[in-house]
């Protein structure tokens, strides 16, 4: 567990001391955040603020990886690599998107085409390798059966392997386009984003953490409870440098924000979401341990539908948040008041992960 505690706190310390640096670097620049006109009001004070601190997030994540290897010894794992790789992959795409809102002087960035593209690229490409790389055990970082706690019986290669490849790319890449919409969608207050994740990413440590301690395969416990998953450490590792880098970053992204993590950090976090629900086995209870997230985006796929069905709106404005400002809610009162229903959301998923295990004794 030295490793865990060392990318953790390395991740943090980078992070912390890091994003200042970064911020006196964008100012100089002149790189600040292009505030939307149809927005709440109160956020055209926030025009020039510093943006793209997805980087710092990024960059601390990684060294704090790399620095609990170096202590531990241990050489890294495949789906620790694949995660990080997902990670990366969506914040260069939201990196990209960053640099054309800034450089334009615009509230849009890269076109949904070229987002798409690019998305799609980094999505593909860790789908198909997380079906790679058989240890030992026969298990692959990722599998084709679809998981909630772990993998149920349902699996997408029914047909075949080719057959369970392709449906496995689509539904991969579905859970990646829906947690980067979901984070990013999050991200319109001060800090919001930044605390939900590190509380759900929270509840993905300790998911990682159990799994390892109850694996079947590496000889820590062998009841009919056991998980059936590659690499739990490392992906733990992995999980505590994000925790580590979100606490850093908040620190400084906090209000009144000196930074924002931009769709670099949105879309790097939404990835590292799906990616670690999918090589953790828990796809569907992501869904609860990130149930703040999926909140926010269903409040905006009702805006819209509801909008197109009647001409009519059922909230002040999409994503819910804006309502609540709207409705004269002051903007840390949201934010701590999110946070609130996104520990209980995490407290309710952690309690099922446990139950399920308890009645597999």
């Amino acid at each position: 567990m030295i490793a865990v505690l060392v990318s953790a706190g390395v991740a943090l310390i980078v992070s912390l001391i890091g994003t200042p640096m970064f911020i006196k670097l964008l100012v100089h620049k002149n790189y600040g955040q292009f505030i939307r006109q149809d927005g709440p009001t109160a956020h055209f004070t926030k025009r020039g603020t510093p943006t793209m601190g997805g980087v710092v997030i990024i960059g601390a994540t990684i060294l704090g990886w790399l620095a609990s290897i170096v202590v531990s010894g241990r050489l890294p794992t495949a789906s620790a690599m694949l995660l990080l790789f997902l990670m990366t992959g969506m914040g260069l795409v939201g990196f990209l998107d960053d640099y054309i809102k800034i450089s334009r002087q615009r509230s849009l960035g890269l076109s949904p085409r070229g987002k798409i593209i690019g998305q799609g690229i980094v999505g593909i490409a860790f789908s198909v390798l997380a079906l790679q790389f058989e240890n030992g055990f026969g298990l692959t970082p990722a599998s084709t059966k679809i998981s909630f706690i772990r993998d149920t019986q349902l699996d997408l290669a029914f047909a075949g392997a080719t057959v369970g490849l392709i449906l496995f790319v689509i539904w991969a890449n579905f859970l990646i386009t829906a947690w980067t919409n979901a984070v990013n969608l999050t991200d319109g207050l001060d800090g919001l984003a930044t605390g939900v994740s590190l509380v759900v990413f929270g509840a993905y440590l300790f998911v990682a953490i159990w799994q390892y301690n109850q694996s079947c395969v590496y000889g820590f416990s062998q009841e009919t409870g056991c998980y059936m998953t590659r690499d739990p450490l490392g992906l733990a590792v992995v999980a505590a440098a994000i925790v580590g880098a979100c606490f850093g970053f908040l620190w400084w992204n906090g209000s009144p924000a000196q930074i924002f993590m931009g769709d670099t950090g949105s879309l790097a976090l939404g990835g590292a979401l799906a990616g670690i629900s999918i090589l953790t086995r828990t796809e569907f209870l992501a869904v609860i341990i990130g149930g703040l997230f999926v909140i926010i985006v269903l409040s905006d796929i009702i805006q819209i539908g509801f909008f197109k069905a009647t001409g009519k709106r059922v909230f002040k404005m999409a994503p819910l948040h804006h309502h609540f400002e709207l409705s004269g809610w002051g903007e840390v009162t949201i934010v701590i008041r999110f946070w609130i229903i996104a520990g209980i959301f995490v407290v309710f998923g952690m309690g099922i992960f446990y139950a399920e295990w308890v009645v597999r004794l």
